[in-house]
C-alpha cells in the first residue's frame, strides 16, 4: 500500500483555475488548491515536528487549570466514597485516551486542522458546520477560562495592592472594576502569546504544565506540615450519607460521563495539534503520558490539598483559588496566584484560542486568517460575559452537559466516516478544490448524510440536555441524571446514524489505498507505528 506524503505535487483539477503560490510559511500550498478552502494556515504541514513530549505538555496545560481542579474536586460532591471516585477517574480518563487516540489520527495522517479533516465527511463547503459550532464553543470556554484565571489574579492584588479594595466594590455589568482589569491584563497576555503563532505556543505549553506540578507539590507539603502531617487528613472528602453498592453505581457512571464531558472540547479538535506531530506513536505516547498518568497523579494531589484545607483551615475547600487566598504568606499566595493563572491560560490558549482560530478562518480563508479568527473568538469572549452564568458546581455540570451535546453528534461522524465509512482513506489534494468533480463535492459541497446526521443527532442529545432540569422543576417526571449522558448520546446517535445513511445511499467515495493520491490511514508510518 501506498500513501500519499503531504510535499508531493500532485495537480488537481479547479473549477476557479486559481493558483496559489507555495509559500514561506510551514505549510504547502499547491497549485489548483482553490484560495476559497486554503490558506497558508490552513494548508497541509510541510514538515510534522513535534514530539510525544509536546503532547503530553498540551494534556498538563488541559489538566492543571483551575477548571480541572474544580471539575475533579466537585466529583466528592455526588456523595460516593473517596476510592469511588478514583475509580471513576481511571475509568474515565482511560475512555478519553482510547477516543482522543481515534480522532487524533486523520489530522495526524494528513497533516490539516480538524475543519478542513471535516471536510471528506460533511463536504468541501459543509464542513463549516461543524466548525462554526465547535469556534462557538470555544468562545463561551475562552470565556469561562479567562474569568476563572482572572479570579486568581484578583486575589494578588487584593493582597499586595489596598487600593484594589476599592476597585472590588463598584461593577458593571455582573463584573467589578477589579475584575474587568484582571480580565483585561488576562485578556491581552493570552492574545500576545497567540499572536506569536504555534511555535510560541508550543512553547509556552511545554512549561506551564510542569510548573504547576512544582506549585501543587509545594502547596501539598505546605498544607499537609500545617495539618500534623499525612495521618491528620481524611481522605474521603465525600459528602452524604454513606451509599450502598446498588445506589453508588449509577453516580459512579455519572462520574465517569462528566470526566468525558469536561474533556469532550478539546477532545473533537485534538487534531489542531496531532497534524504537528511526526508519528502517530508519537501521538498515542504523549496521550497516555498526558492522560492517565499525568490525571490521576494531579487528582492525588488535588485530594492531599483538599483533605488538608479541613485540619488547617477548619472547612472543605475544592477551590484552589480559595485556597491560595486563605494562606497568610504573601510569597505564597503570589507564587500560587501566578502559578494557577499561567496553567489556566496555558489551556485557553491551546484548547480555546487555536481552536476557534481555524474554525472561524476556516468559514473565510481568503479574508479570515488564524490570527483573526482567534481575535474575532477573543471578543466574543468578552460579549458573552461568562461571569454571569458559571458561578456554581451546577452551572458548571450544567454547561458541560449543554456543551457536550453539542460535540457529541460531530465527534461520532468525524469517527464513523474515517474508521468505519472512508476506511482511513482521505484524498488529501480533493480537500483544497471546488471542482465539482472532486471527491468531496459530493451535492453542491455538502454531503447530505452529514448533514442529516447532525441535526438526526444534535436534536435528542441537546434535548437531554436542556429539558430534563425544567421537566423536574415542574413535577412532570425527573430524568436530570440523562442530562449528564448527553454527550455518549450525541456521539452514539451521530455514529450510529452517518454510518447506516451512508450504508443506506453511499456519497464518500471508496479509494483506492494503491492510488499515490490517497493518503491511507491503515498504512504504518516511518516508526512502525500504525
Amino acid at each position: 500500500m501506498s500513501t500519499a506524503t503531504i510535499g508531493q505535487e500532485t495537480m488537481i483539477p479547479s473549477s476557479s483555475r486559481a493558483t496559489i503560490r507555495d509559500n514561506d510559511d510551514d505549510t504547502l500550498i499547491k497549485p489548483g488548491y482553490d484560495p476559497r478552502l486554503a490558506n497558508k494556515d490552513l494548508a497541509p504541514l510541510r514538515k510534522q515536528s513535534w514530539s510525544w513530549y509536546n503532547i503530553f505538555a498540551f494534556w498538563m496545560s488541559d489538566v492543571h487549570s483551575v477548571g480541572g481542579y474544580v471539575t475533579a474536586g466537585s466529583l466528592f460532591a455526588l456523595g460516593i466514597a473517596s476510592w469511588q471516585v478514583f475509580i471513576c477517574l481511571i475509568v474515565g480518563i482511560i475512555i478519553v485516551q482510547a477516543l482522543v487516540n481515534l480522532v487524533a489520527k486523520p489530522s495526524q495522517r494528513t497533516g490539516v486542522p480538524f475543519p478542513v479533516t471535516m471536510r471528506f465527511v460533511f463536504g468541501v463547503k459543509g464542513a463549516n458546520i461543524p466548525a462554526v459550532i465547535r469556534g462557538i464553543i470555544a468562545v463561551a470556554w475562552y470565556g469561562v477560562q479567562t474569568f476563572l484565571a482572572s479570579e486568581s489574579l484578583n486575589i494578588i492584588f487584593l493582597k499586595f495592592i489596598p487600593a484594589a479594595h476599592a476597585l472590588a466594590e463598584t461593577s458593571f455589568l455582573g463584573l467589578s472594576a477589579l475584575g474587568w482589569l484582571s480580565y483585561g491584563i488576562l485578556w491581552v497576555a493570552q492574545a500576545c502569546v497567540f499572536w506569536k503563532g504555534m511555535d510560541t505556543i508550543r512553547k509556552f505549553t511545554d512549561c506551564a504544565g510542569p510548573m504547576v506540578y512544582v506549585v501543587m507539590l509545594a502547596l501539598a507539603i505546605y498544607l499537609v506540615v500545617r495539618a500534623g502531617g499525612l495521618g491528620a487528613l481524611d481522605l474521603n472528602l465525600s459528602s452524604g450519607k454513606p451509599m450502598g453498592l446498588a445506589q453508588s453505581i449509577p453516580v459512579m457512571i455519572t462520574a465517569v460521563a462528566l470526566i468525558v464531558s469536561y474533556f469532550s472540547g478539546p477532545m473533537l479538535n485534538f487534531g489542531d495539534f496531532s497534524r504537528y506531530c511526526g508519528t502517530y506513536r508519537s501521538v498515542k505516547t504523549g496521550n497516555f503520558w498526558g492522560l492517565p498518568v499525568n490525571f490521576l497523579v494531579f487528582s492525588l494531589l488535588t485530594v492531599v490539598c483538599a483533605s488538608a484545607t479541613v485540619p488547617v483551615f477548619g472547612e472543605l475547600i475544592t477551590d484552589p483559588i480559595e485556597t491560595v487566598e486563605h494562606i497568610d504568606t504573601p510569597f505564597a499566595i503570589l507564587l500560587g496566584g501566578l502559578t494557577f493563572v499561567t496553567a489556566t491560560v496555558g489551556i485557553n490558549i491551546v484548547a480555546n484560542f487555536v481552536s476557534p482560530a481555524f474554525d472561524f478562518s476556516h468559514v473565510n480563508p481568503r479574508k479570515i486568517s488564524w490570527r483573526t479568527g482567534g481575535m474575532i473568538a477573543a471578543v466574543g469572549s468578552v460579549l458573552i460575559t461568562p461571569w454571569n452564568w458559571y458561578s456554581n458546581d451546577q452551572a458548571i455540570h450544567y454547561t458541560l452537559d449543554l456543551l457536550g451535546s453539542l460535540i457529541g453528534p460531530l465527534f461520532g461522524i468525524l469517527i464513523a466516516g474515517y474508521f468505519v465509512v472512508a476506511h482511513q482513506r482521505i484524498a488529501v489534494d480533493d480537500l483544497f478544490t471546488m471542482d465539482p468533480s472532486g471527491r468531496y463535492w459530493y451535492r453542491n459541497g455538502f454531503n447530505p448524510n452529514a448533514v442529516k446526521a447532525i441535526i438526526l443527532a444534535g436534536i435528542p442529545a441537546i434535548a437531554c440536555a436542556i429539558l430534563p432540569s425544567p421537566l423536574a422543576q415542574a413535577g412532570i417526571v425527573n430524568l436530570t441524571a440523562l442530562s449528564n449522558f448527553s454527550w455518549f448520546i450525541g456521539a452514539g446517535l451521530g455514529f450510529a446514524v452517518f454510518t447506516l445513511l451512508e450504508r443506506r445511499h453511499p456519497y464518500i467515495v471508496q479509494l483506492d489505498a494503491d492510488d499515490p493520491d490517497v493518503n491511507d490511514g491503515n498504512s504504518c508510518d516511518r516508526e512502525a507505528a500504525c
